[in-house]
């Protein structure tokens, strides 16, 4: 997949079958929709085509009025939502910025300016809530009927559900913020995961707990940044780490701010994986690009009085992990991903 920031660029396809929206998350819903994207595109002998926008719309209106709490929760990192829409099959994504312009575009100005001059849309694909341009003013009817002046075909996608229930990146982020990860699973088609370099930290779990009988090099942890102020999940998970070493790992992590010892506000996803590769050495993590599956959330993330009281939580929540972990299934060899006909 060709990913482009802005459309100005060589290589962005003159003419294509294009989808528009956040994409946060990529559930099936989401799922369903690319892939009646790409069945469209492949009659048409047309790229797919996916544009998303960022910042999330939400999120620069709530920045905008001040409000900044009213911007929904990330579900997933650019980087996440880039690699899931390419395992969808997008031949091309091309990342908008949401800025005051573009907000300030008419609903004309956007079928003009982005859709046919832009990416030269020949068929668009949206959900059946799509609205566009300034105040969203523009709707499916008034799509429709650019599409017949700009020459290019307009189709809407009901709503997804499963089991009942309508799949929407709204249900995902509630499902995370109740630390529901089956319900997420379900919804999203997979376990819940971020992805990201392992970075350097403070390394002070290699401190806690070192003085512990058994403890060795403490809480030695995999730092991933989660560059979103509000991930839609916090707390403290059992997690498996893909990406060290041929096998997936099995660990306990913490995903949030780290209130006992860092107050910066930084959002952090720490991952304590429980039996250390020895080839890797003390080293050998820092740079490696790898994905940790969230699977159970065990508990909210607290303020510890002390780094004793800190340690100590710590130590429980390892125990808790490894007996959860044991009782999980083994890894498959790779995710099992949904057929085209699974998703429509």
């Amino acid at each position: 997949m060709r990913v482009f920031h802005g459309f100005h660029h060589p290589g962005v396809a003159d003419a294509c079958a294009v989808t528009i929206g956040n994409f946060d998350g990529v559930h099936r819903g989401h799922q369903a929709m690319l892939a009646l994207l790409a069945s469209e595109a492949a009659h048409r002998n047309l790229p797919s085509c996916v544009l998303t926008f960022e910042p999330n719309p939400r999120d620069f209106f709530a920045l905008k009025s001040g409000k900044p709490e009213l911007a929904p929760p990330r579900i997933a990192t650019l980087r996440d939502k880039l690699v899931e829409l390419e395992r969808c099959g997008v031949d091309q994504t091309v990342v908008l910025r949401f800025d005051a312009a573009f907000a300030a575009q008419s609903p004309d100005a956007f079928v003009r300016n982005v859709l046919a001059g832009g990416v030269g849309a020949r068929y668009v694909l949206v959900g059946d809530d799509f609205r566009f341009g300034a105040r969203r003013a523009g709707d499916y009817a008034m799509l429709d009927a650019a599409g017949q002046v700009h020459g290019f075909d307009v189709a809407r996608m009901m709503s997804y559900e499963v089991h009942g229930i309508r799949v929407s990146s709204s249900a995902v982020r509630a499902a995370l913020g109740a630390g529901d990860m089956q319900q997420a699973r379900t919804l999203l088609g997979r376990p819940y995961s971020i992805s990201g370099h392992v970075i350097h930290g403070a390394k002070l779990g290699r401190a806690l707990g070192a003085s512990r009988a058994g403890a060795g090099d403490g809480f030695r942890t995999l730092n991933l940044r989660f560059p979103h102020p509000r991930p839609a999940a916090m707390g403290i998970f059992v997690v498996r780490t893909h990406g060290l070493g041929p096998e997936p790992l099995d660990g306990v992590a913490s995903l949030g701010r780290r209130p006992t010892v860092d107050d910066s506000g930084r959002v952090l996803l720490e991952v304590h994986c429980f039996d250390w590769p020895a080839e890797l050495g003390p080293e050998g993590g820092y740079g490696k690009l790898v994905r940790v599956e969230l699977l159970h959330k065990l508990r909210d993330e607290a303020r510890y009085e002390s780094l004793d009281a800190l340690t100590a939580a710590i130590a429980r929540d390892v125990a808790d992990a490894r007996a959860i972990a044991l009782a999980q299934p083994a890894a498959p060899a790779a995710t099992a991903r949904q057929t085209t006909r699974d998703r429509i």
